[in-house]
């Protein structure tokens, strides 16, 4: 049998008193029908005050106005509804001629709630309007969590913005989110131009790849990382899954900049990797710095070893070579011999021609040396006019084919003073071979004594020392 309209009340009623969502209703005199218990709760008005009466904005305002329901009722327009609801209202999705709104009341509980309400109009079996109903829901705390969102994105923002060091972030799908002032004066891209893209790579190199943050957001690991970054980069030290790095940008400032740079992941509650945040600081002038001051270490380095005048090694390296090879050649039995060469006649030169035109002699003689050398070979001004080349991996019979090359070489040579005269000077020279029970001093006395002899035999000459001398 066909359900009373009795019944049927009944059952909504039912209903409505069951449903944990506040919901009242009212009829098409805009007198309250229904005011369900979760009504009661969350207005404070009991439905004994509501029911049968048209002052359901009691509940809700200090002045008489109309609510959502009496709006829908009334079939009122868009405009009426914005009259009362502004810009916190829109046309539902679900249901065909009903609205749904979100706003603050005040006056509920210690300081004021927000509520989401919605408003359908309930219509007879000729699809006239005969009431309406509305629910309510407490959306306060949903409301808080977002206003607390926003101050903390806000808040984040002004730390990053705030920040003399140039920062970016990106999201889970590698999109810029911030790009502080900093970032933008060190690359040249505004924040307004990359905010909300992925390209982000455009401020930093030619061609489309990840930059640093790019692999931390994707889990990277030192393989990957090295790919890009080719051992200019090492695992964070204070931050689990970050790397830092320093890298040289050809194309930032005038003749490039070096930057040394750090990402790091940002992680959600759970612990998952939802982000990355990445900072940039320009180290060029340390680095500058440093490769000025590696220069001036190797070029102080390169004058103690070196003699001002001819440029060879001087005779305090000397010692240290003597002493690094003989050890080699004891321990491994290889050869090793040692030129001593002196310039012929050479007080003469200069009695004859003056000191600066002796030292023009002495260059001379120098740059022969270095032209005659072979690539394990080393010269060395040992005092005076007197050389020294020593010649590790080599017998005397090879260092005696060297030595009269090099004494027929330096005797061609034709070396003009500055007033135009020509100078034509010789070289004695002795070869001396490392022996069993030699030492430094005795090798340097062996072949010294062996170029005394060739000045014997009348200069311009080479002898070999013996095993007696």
């Amino acid at each position: 049998m066909p359900r009373t309209t009795e019944g049927n009340l009944i059952a909504l009623t039912q209903l409505l008193e069951g449903n944990p969502v506040a919901t009242f209703v009212i009829d098409a005199e805009h007198r309250v029908t229904h005011w369900n218990r979760a009504c009661e709760v969350l207005t404070g008005v009991s439905a004994g005050e509501m029911i049968g009466c048209k002052e359901q904005w009691r509940a809700f305002y200090a002045e008489p106005r109309p609510v959502l329901a009496d709006l829908i009722v009334d079939q009122a327009v868009d405009v009426a509804i914005a009259t009362f609801y502004d810009s916190k209202f829109k046309r539902s999705e679900l249901i065909e001629g009903g609205w749904e709104a979100e706003d603050f009341f005040p006056a509920f509980g210690d300081n004021g709630r927000w509520l989401y309400f919605t408003a359908a109009a309930i219509r007879n079996a000729n699809h006239e309007i005969i009431g309406a109903i509305e629910t309510l829901q407490d959306v306060t705390a949903r409301k808080q969590a977002e206003a607390a969102l926003h101050d903390s994105t806000a808040f984040l923002t002004q730390i990053i913005d705030g920040s003399s060091v140039a920062t970016l972030v990106i999201n889970a799908d590698h999109r810029v989110t911030h790009w502080n002032h900093a970032c933008e004066v060190l690359t040249g891209m505004v924040a307004s131009n990359v905010i909300g893209t992925d390209n982000h790579w455009k401020a930093f190199y030619a061609r489309q790849r990840s930059i640093m943050a790019d692999l931390v957001l994707d889990g990277a690991g030192d393989v990957d990382v090295g790919r890009l970054y080719h051992g200019r980069y090492r695992p964070s030290a204070l931050v689990q899954g970050g790397y830092e790095a320093e890298d040289f940008f050809p194309h930032f400032g005038d003749g490039g900049r070096w930057l040394f740079f750090t990402a790091a992941p940002l992680r959600n509650a759970a612990g998952d990797i939802v982000g990355a945040i990445e900072t940039l600081q320009d180290v060029t002038e340390r680095r500058r710095a440093e490769e000025a001051l590696r220069e001036s270490e190797e070029r102080y380095r390169t004058l103690s070893l070196t003699d001002s005048l001819t440029g060879l090694f001087n005779s305090r390296h000397l010692h240290d070579c003597i002493v690094a090879e003989a050890q080699r050649t004891q321990r491994y039995g290889r050869p090793l011999s040692l030129l001593v060469l002196d310039c012929d006649n050479f007080k003469r030169i200069n009695d004859s021609f003056g000191h600066l035109e002796g030292d023009r002699v002495l260059k001379a003689l120098a740059d022969v040396i270095r032209h005659c050398l072979r690539r394990s070979d080393s010269g060395f001004r040992y005092g005076g006019e007197e050389f020294v080349i020593l010649m590790p991996e080599t017998a005397w019979s090879s260092a005696l084919s060297l030595a009269e090359r090099l004494r027929s070489v330096f005797g061609s040579q034709v070396i003009q003073t500055a007033a135009g005269e020509e100078i034509r000077c010789t070289v004695s020279i002795g070869v001396a071979e490392w022996m069993a029970g030699d030492s430094e001093k005795s090798i340097i006395q062996r072949a010294d004594a062996a170029c005394y002899r060739a000045k014997e035999r009348g200069k311009n000459c080479v002898v070999v020392a013996k095993p007696s001398d």
